[in-house]
């Protein structure tokens, strides 16, 4: 139950972050082509790619510890994967569609799962046992 409301309070925040229209001057562009803002990213200053890559790497971490914890069924990582790369998709979507200085990237949607699983194997799996058992 902790578990649960600790995810509403996530999602709250992770729609605040991810939906709140930004000033980008006109910078914010699509990019449907995987690896090309990474590229972007890792040409930039070490703070700044450090900080877009790790923000979207931790953005959507959290789910990797807690939805296997409320769900039983997503303690494998495909299926945690599918439903947190759908969600994620989701995001990137609307951001893209109808918020104000953000655009869909792609490779946000990679990094937000790859932090996902990350958090997964490092301490979801075995905290969801711990929890939840076998």
């Amino acid at each position: 139950m902790i578990a649960l409301a600790i995810l509403g309070v996530f999602f709250y925040f992770a729609f605040r972050l991810t939906l709140t229209p930004v000033h980008d001057r006109g910078q914010a562009g699509g990019n449907l082509h995987p690896g090309r803002s990474l590229r972007f990213y890792l040409d930039r200053p070490t703070k700044e790619a450090f900080l877009q890559i790790g923000g979207n790497i931790a953005l959507l971490a959290p789910l990797g510890v807690l939805l296997p914890i409320v769900w039983k069924s997503l303690r494998g990582p495909i299926r945690l994967a599918l439903l947190t790369g759908a969600f994620s998709l989701a995001i990137e979507t609307v951001q893209g569609a109808v918020v104000i200085g953000r655009a869909f990237d792609v490779d946000d949607v990679i990094l937000n799962v790859a932090g996902v699983l990350i958090a997964y194997f490092l301490i979801g799996r075995s905290l969801s046992k711990k929890v939840r058992g076998s």
